[in-house]
């Protein structure tokens, strides 16, 4: 479990960037402040107490979340050495799969469970370290089509303890049953000094990797295009993230990403730009964030022996947010001629103004040759009675 240390900075994180590279500017919201954590309603001397769900009973036993969203508990995990649930991702490739990690200390082990909560397999990363391990996300190749697993070793309680961080990536297994992995693992350290951080997504099509710091005054960093297993890679940062920022996760069809902290989850359409806010459940130890397949929903979980994970519907100010946009109906035939026309409002076409495209008025051009002709008429001659 990470503290609540590297509480440094002013809370707001200013404008932010959204760039394929390097910190191109684009303006962006403040990270919020700690009026957004609702520490006051949600906290008490520094713990959270997870609500007793009513309601309804599911099949499964579980009963739902009342709530403004209709949180639901999907499932419990039901095996015991998962006691510290940090990171949280679906399966790409495995219908009703859950991924999940326990926090720091618990070595390079990550757990398979299906959607009773029950494992179905564990796996051990060859060649890996579990400094601090505290996020994890899912993806697919751009290229092949196969499941990619992604886990961060970013935890940094000291905000700049380490000289760097890592994140691991691993085939997502074709079959559940224990195994050893082999991981590729990739060093990171940010532009502007060391970070807290918990959170990591990939963009699902162009397999781009993001880092979420943990602090009061959080940013988005995003990692190389390219990445390196010889050198260092650099995070450069790209906007700005809500106030202790646990997790972060994007959409299946990269049109949006959510943020989670300990007490609500944000939805941006791209960083500084704020779709929504979710209502998240009270849990004791928030820590993880994903996306349901069809992208209606959030998947969220908590620390702790038989932890909830529970599915949120999101707003359907975000889904209409993040419905495509209609491609519009050409309305001349093909080869019907060259000239420009629009649907009049009577019926009809009405011959567009050759002028109305052009940006800049020719009577505006016009007056600005005459003005710049007698402009230099005037020079010259001035110039010819002061030889």
């Amino acid at each position: 479990m990470t503290a609540f240390t590297g509480l440094t900075g002013v809370a707001g994180s200013g404008a932010g960037a959204w760039a394929s590279s390097g910190p191109a500017v684009r303006a962006g919201a403040g990270g919020g402040t700690l009026a957004d954590a609702e520490v006051g309603s949600r906290a008490e001397s520094g713990s959270r107490a997870e609500a007793v769900p009513t309601g309804e009973a599911r099949e499964s036993g579980e009963p739902t979340l009342p709530g403004e969203e209709g949180g639901e508990v999907l499932f419990r995990f039901r095996d015991e050495r998962i006691t510290e649930s940090s990171g949280l991702a679906l399966s790409p490739t495995h219908e009703d799969v859950y991924y999940t990690h326990n926090d720091s200390s618990a070595g390079p082990v990550f757990f398979a469970a299906g959607s009773d909560g029950r494992t179905r397999a564990t796996f051990t990363l060859r060649g890996a370290a579990s400094r601090d391990w505290e996020g994890m996300a899912a993806s697919r190749d751009p290229r092949t089509g196969r499941g990619v697993l992604w886990f961060a070793d970013i935890g940094d309680n000291f905000d700049g303890a380490w000289p760097d961080i890592s994140v691991y990536r691993v085939q997502e297994p074709s079959s559940l049953r224990d195994a050893t992995l082999p991981a590729v693992r990739y060093r990171f350290r940010y532009e502007d000094g060391g970070h807290n951080a918990e959170g990591i997504m990939v963009h699902p099509r162009t397999g781009r990797l993001y880092i979420v710091s943990k602090e009061f005054s959080g940013s988005i960093y995003q990692a190389p295009k390219q990445l390196r297993t010889g050198k260092v890679n650099v995070l450069r940062r790209v906007g700005p993230a809500p106030v202790m920022a646990t997790d972060a996760a994007y959409a299946p069809d990269g049109s949006s990403f959510v943020i989670r902290t300990y007490f609500s989850a944000t939805v941006y359409s791209a960083p500084g730009e704020q779709l929504s806010k979710v209502t998240m459940p009270p849990l004791e130890q928030a820590e993880s964030i994903a996306y349901t397949a069809d992208g209606t929903a959030l998947l969220t979980g908590t620390e702790g022996t038989g932890s909830p994970v529970y599915r949120v519907p999101l707003p359907e100010r975000v889904l209409e947010a993040m419905a495509p946009t209609p491609t519009p109906t050409p309305t001349s035939e093909p080869g019907a001629g060259t000239e420009t026309g629009r649907e009049a409002a009577g019926g009809g076409t009405e011959t567009a103004d050759p002028q109305e495209d052009a940006g800049v008025p020719f009577s505006a051009i016009a007056l600005w040759l005459a003005v710049a002709v007698g402009a230099t008429g005037a020079i010259a001659l001035i110039a010819r009675r002061t030889r």
